[in-house]
């Protein structure tokens, strides 16, 4: 609870001439003195009743690409049986404070705001708490409550439509390796007979050894397995402008297409982070909501193709940077006995020689997002 400006110059003032009309016998200065310390009382009483109030808060959606609509839904209700409320409220979205019409809200009823959350930034929006605060008729004494749990509203990069992801990889019998969009199938193991398997996949010379029924395993050996590498250093990308980096977020939405892309095409995709930020578990869109740039040594490139290296995560590397990443094209070489399909993506490099292979990988340059969707589907690598 805190007093008004107005509420300090009258109280301050009431006391003065309450004073002066009781030390020199001028009662009509006590009283006006007087009248005005109950003014200040009374509202000190007005706003120390607080209404019983409830809030829930649902963000619909509360995760949406860059761009898209949000609505935040405020549902408050005040639980006093008789007595009504009218309070000014504000709500805090994305650090900033959201101004909410004045509400009225009767005893028992439900009163429902809306309003849009800006989502022409990636990122994560924190919303809320809801302050609200209730002031005296005369304006004399404020007081302000925090209400509800803040809720994120996830705003994912856009996601750009890509026409084709990298093929599979599978060894031949001479020794080359094969690029299979589709994949192909291939022995895996031998296990026994359950009711319902095909028969034409009963392995008869096994079953003779063994004595009872053996069908064979297949597994899908070619089926692209796509692993996106996203370059999170601050050194990689163009300077910062208005808090953001240009190539970066090209990098993000890149990413997040081709993500997308390798999910409407049923492919198993992994997402992984330079600095090895990422949160296990986390969905790809997620993390690439939550990626920031981080400030990194000249090892922390070497660390990550490393790790790559040793888990082997998958076929098909996909290696999205900016501008600062082209020299690191040649350590990225070094993953290609693990990863035999190798593409880099540099973001930002507009007028700097058209996509194509190079260095053993195929090279996609693009000045944004969109360039690098025409970029992509135009590439004759896979």
């Amino acid at each position: 609870m805190r007093p008004t400006l107005r509420g300090l110059g009258l109280a301050g003032g009431a006391a003065v001439l309450l004073a002066a009309g009781l030390r020199f016998g001028y009662p009509e200065l006590a009283v006006l003195g007087a009248a005005g310390l109950l003014a200040v009382l009374w509202a000190v009483l007005f706003v120390a009743w607080r209404p019983r109030l409830s809030l829930s808060r649902v963000a619909d959606p509360d995760r949406v690409p860059r761009g898209e609509p949000s609505t935040m839904i405020l549902t408050l209700r005040n639980a006093a049986r008789r007595r009504s409320a009218t309070l000014t409220a504000a709500d805090s979205c994305g650090g900033r404070p959201v101004p909410v019409p004045p509400l009225r809200l009767r005893a028992g009823r439900d009163t429902t705001v809306t309003y849009p959350v800006p989502t022409h930034r990636r990122g994560r929006i924190p919303v809320g708490p809801l302050r609200v605060t209730r002031e005296d008729p005369l304006g004399l004494v404020r007081l302000a409550q925090a209400h509800g749990e803040p809720v994120t509203v996830w705003v994912h990069p856009r996601i750009l439509p890509l026409s084709a992801v990298p093929a599979g990889v599978t060894r031949s019998l001479d020794g080359r390796s094969d690029r299979v969009p589709q994949g192909s199938i291939t022995f895996d193991t031998l296990r026994e007979y359950v009711i319902g398997d095909d028969l034409r996949r009963v392995h008869w010379r096994s079953t003779a050894k063994m004595g009872e029924l053996m069908v064979r395993e297949q597994l899908d050996t070619s089926l692209p397995r796509l692993v996106v590498l996203l370059d999170d250093r601050a050194g990689s990308h163009t300077p910062l402008a208005d808090g953001q980096s240009a190539s970066f977020e090209a990098a993000c939405e890149a990413a997040a297409s081709i993500v997308a892309a390798a999910a409407r095409e049923d492919l198993p995709v992994t997402m992984h982070l330079v600095s090895g930020a990422e949160e296990p578990g986390r969905p790809h869109l997620d993390t690439l909501t939550a990626a920031e740039l981080h400030r990194a040594d000249a090892g922390t490139f070497q660390t990550a193709t490393t790790r790559l290296r040793q888990q082997r995560f998958g076929d098909t590397l996909i290696f999205v940077t900016g501008p600062g990443g082209r020299d690191d094209l040649g350590q990225l070489g070094t993953v290609r006995q693990a990863y035999p399909v190798l593409v880099a993506v540099l973001l930002g490099v507009a007028g700097e020689g058209p996509s194509g292979q190079g260095a053993g990988m195929l090279v996609i340059n693009a000045e944004d997002g969109d360039a690098f969707a025409a970029e992509w589907n135009g590439a004759s690598g896979w």
